[in-house]
């Protein structure tokens, strides 16, 4: 073979990794994402619970920490590049939700929903501070979760499941609720409720984690299984500001 063919010999190239349920993976955690930052989010509602008395909290927290379980999912199973990618997408989801209400809120209506626009406006116009502050807190929150989560389970050779998703998680919502609750409400509610509603939310958050790890050991045990893969990022670059598998 001369020069020039071997030339013209394209080199071999590594076919990426495929799998079967990742894209299915990602979009329920959009969904989640979205549907907990656009349902409920407003509404605050209370139980009597024995011992702990009266509880109050957002209602839109009740279902945040499933986008958790499946953080923990796409890291553990993935890897923490490829969760890095499902981040970036729920961060781009919420900030076209919240530019999508922002611009449909404050559109003037039309006679015939005139009197529904006050009831749209409570529900859906959540100001730009409080739109900003669960951009900021997400961001930050979801990716430590994934990078505790990535670091424990090198560190530990990948035992443990049950304490690096709860240690994972009351790490990665402690950063997401430092951030959110001031940054969205100083100022607007005294220094002690601030606290006591940060406190009780965030209780409420790894509290749900707690009681869904046992499925999320199986449900993680099941992905490896059906996926071929259980990944370890042992040479992984760990910045969040990029898209890189």
């Amino acid at each position: 073979m001369t020069g020039v063919e071997a030339a013209a010999v394209p080199p071999p190239t590594s076919t990426p990794r495929t799998y079967r349920y990742y894209d299915l993976v990602m979009a329920a955690f959009v969904c989640v994402l979205l549907c907990s930052n656009l349902i409920g989010v407003r509404k605050l509602t209370t139980f009597d619970l024995p011992v702990v008395g009266v509880v109050v909290f957002a209602a839109g927290n009740l279902f945040f920490p499933i986008s958790y379980l499946f953080g923990d999912i796409l890291t553990e199973v993935y890897g923490y590049a490829r969760s890095r990618r499902v981040v970036w997408a729920g961060f781009a989801a919420l900030a076209w939700a919240s530019i999508h209400a922002a611009v449909v809120v404050n559109l003037p209506p039309a006679a015939e929903s005139l009197a529904r626009q006050e009831n749209l406006e409570w529900a859906f116009g959540s100001t730009a501070r409080i739109a900003g502050a669960s951009l900021v807190a997400y961001f930050c929150g979801e990716f430590m979760n994934s990078l505790v989560l990535a670091k424990l389970k090198v560190l530990t050779e990948g035992r443990w499941l049950p304490l690096r998703t709860i240690g994972s998680t009351v790490v990665g919502e402690a950063v997401d609720s430092v951030l959110f609750y001031p940054l969205a409400f100083y100022g607007v509610f005294s220094n002690d409720t601030l606290m006591a509603i940060m406190a009780t939310n965030y209780c409420i958050k790894v509290g749900w984690e707690i009681v869904a790890t046992p499925i999320t050991v199986r449900v993680v045990a099941w992905f490896k299984k059906i996926e071929h893969e259980d990944f370890y990022d042992t040479n992984t670059r760990f910045t969040p500001f990029s898209l890189k598998v």
